[in-house]
């Protein structure tokens, strides 16, 4: 009986001194909510539509331990292309990092933490490229926050593709957090 008390005693000691799992990690944005539509602050302004072209503010937490990076995309899988939409691709953010401002994909703007870079979108320039789905049903858009097991992409620069990133961030990825929303052109 004592060595079954003691057995139980030493169970519980074990179970409240063990390190906490880590949680899920998690991500959010003042500017675009879960499930939600988009505002014209995040729509582009070229190719007809007329929106603030300004990237959401974006937080996360619960990213697993020896994360060493983070990657942070844009993604519209709707789009009319084969091969879906990128609308923002920031790599190399540092492990210190937790969120990124609004307007962070300016690059005029310098709102990156040193050592992150963000590469061309699908419309052609360096930075955020808002949404502009072509008229028709709501494309529906994710932000994801990749926790990297590496701290910079190799090869990774200016000129590096977005599949190239997304190949890396898959690969690479202890754990990830997205976010969805949707958006039309207005009729």
């Amino acid at each position: 009986m004592h060595k079954m008390a003691l057995g139980s005693v030493a169970i519980a000691f074990a179970v409240a001194t063990a390190p906490a799992a880590h949680a899920q990690m998690s991500v959010s944005s003042a500017e675009i909510a879960e499930g939600s539509v988009a505002k014209m602050e995040q729509v582009a302004n070229v190719f007809g539509c007329k929106g603030d072209n300004i990237s959401p503010s974006v937080k996360w937490t619960g990213a697993p331990d020896g994360t060493k990076s983070f990657v942070i995309t844009i993604y519209d899988p709707d789009a009319p292309t084969g091969s879906g939409w990128w609308h923002w691709v920031v790599f190399n953010i540092p492990a210190s990092t937790t969120s990124l401002p609004k307007n962070a994909g300016d690059v005029k703007k310098k709102l990156l933490p040193s050592g992150a870079i963000q590469i061309r979108n699908d419309y052609g320039f360096d930075g955020y490229g808002g949404m502009c789905p072509n008229a028709g049903p709501a494309h529906h858009y994710t932000l994801t926050v990749y926790a990297m097991d590496i701290e910079k992409i190799e090869g990774g620069n200016e000129k590096t593709t977005a599949p190239v990133i997304g190949f890396n961030a898959h690969f690479h990825a202890k754990g990830k957090a997205e976010l969805h929303w949707t958006y039309s052109q207005p009729q």
